[in-house]
């Protein structure tokens, strides 16, 4: 079945999983304020929650609420708001309101700009960021087509038939008030 952006979307709102392209592979995504959403993704990834998730949006507002704003100066809000040449994740101080099913066992979050035209139309519909983690099984590559979601998933699987970005590789992490590299 090919999913439009709207049934996705309605998805997202009915605490699903769904699937959809980023910048450089598939991410398997949900509502970050569900957990029994969050706990559904971490089960189909079967994901230890105390790791965490990276939370994505094409627009910082949808980002706010997550990040603990008064611990920010004006040089790391202009690193977390630049464009790069390739997808870069930022591990943010955490706010209160932060779930810890989110966050797993960090006082930060892991937040990305992510200007994929699929992930800002989902955002969009959805009104929400997302968590993003990669589509794949335990011990699988990450999916880079549609194709090998619903192979990994399963035919109905919920997943935007659409290309990934030009980027060779998944985002870079980097700790936003060390500017210290996480993972290359």
């Amino acid at each position: 079945m090919n999913y439009s952006i709207n049934q996705l979307a309605d998805c997202i709102k009915q605490q699903q999983v769904i699937a959809y392209p980023t910048e450089a592979v598939f991410g398997l995504g949900c509502d970050p304020y569900s957990e029994s959403a969050v706990l559904k993704l971490l089960a189909l990834k079967q994901r230890p929650s105390e790791k965490g998730l990276i939370v994505i949006a094409p627009h910082l507002p949808l980002l706010l609420p997550f990040i603990d704003q008064t611990r920010l100066n004006d040089e790391q809000w202009q690193r977390l708001q630049a464009e790069y040449d390739r997808p870069l994740t930022w591990l943010v101080p955490k706010s209160a309101g932060t779930p810890d099913f989110l966050s797993g066992k960090f006082d930060s979050i892991a937040v990305r700009l992510c200007r994929h035209p699929a992930v800002t139309a989902l955002c969009e519909a959805a009104q929400t960021a997302l968590t993003s983690t990669s589509a794949n099984l335990s011990g699988m590559p990450p999916c880079r087509t549609a194709a090998e979601v619903r192979a990994q998933f399963g035919a109905d699987f919920p997943v935007l038939e659409s290309a990934v970005g030009g980027a060779q590789k998944p985002s870079q992490i980097r700790d936003i008030l060390t500017n210290r590299l996480i993972r290359a």
